[in-house]
């Protein structure tokens, strides 16, 4: 089992003692339409082209794709905010194998819908040496067929552990990208995907680091 995978099952065997067993049915429930929906299959898969795009990071700066690409090739994360701990995982894991990106002269990025403030905090707190982009809306994340709207019945579950998305994403549509990795050459072409709803399963990045 890899080091992410390892942790993602410690941390379900802490939710399963910490979270009541009626909200844990919840999520299930929420997982299992996820599946039925067949989102996947209409996200780019391997061999189609990204669309540039330019969003903002923590600092409100605007980072373009294309200029990205100028330097080599690019990883594009999307994760559901900083209130998920398993994109936080994820995330940190990420950071570990930073330099081993960068030697393969790639570029790795983050992408949410929350704001940017809420993305510095995050990125302060796990103390993140790449960008953390926001993509208001998910409008670039929709151009990629990768989001879902979360479902009503779920959203109270979500409310009563501290989680209101309108305060991390500033607006009113409940919209989420599916945890989903794309590796892209300096074509746009994407070389390699990863998309599961169900989020609790994540990349394996030592598959992904072979890749570079």
């Amino acid at each position: 089992m890899n080091d992410l995978a390892n942790q993602i099952e410690i941390l379900n065997a802490e939710f399963s003692k910490q979270v009541p067993q009626e909200i844990l049915t919840v999520f299930q429930k929420s997982i299992e339409d996820l599946q039925s929906q067949n989102i996947e299959k209409n996200s780019l898969k391997v061999g189609d082209k990204i669309p540039d795009f330019c969003l903002p990071n923590a600092n409100h700066e605007i980072i373009c794709s294309e200029n990205i690409l100028k330097k080599g090739k690019m990883i594009v994360a999307f994760y559901r905010g900083s209130w998920c701990p398993y994109c936080n995982l994820e995330l940190q894991e990420l950071q570990k194998n930073l330099a081993k990106i960068i030697a393969k002269e790639t570029t790795l990025v983050a992408i949410s819908p929350q704001s940017p403030d809420n993305s510095l905090t995050l990125s302060e707190k796990h103390n993140l040496q790449f960008e953390v982009l926001t993509d208001a809306n998910n409008i670039f994340a929709k151009q990629l067929g990768i989001t879902f709207k979360l479902q009503d019945f779920v959203l109270s579950s979500y409310k009563s552990i501290g989680i209101n998305l309108k305060d991390f994403n500033k607006d009113e549509e409940n919209t989420l990208p599916v945890p989903a990795v794309f590796l892209v050459n300096e074509k746009r072409e994407i070389l390699y995907n990863f998309f599961d709803v169900n989020y609790t399963n994540r990349i394996n990045i030592e598959e992904l680091l072979n890749l570079l």
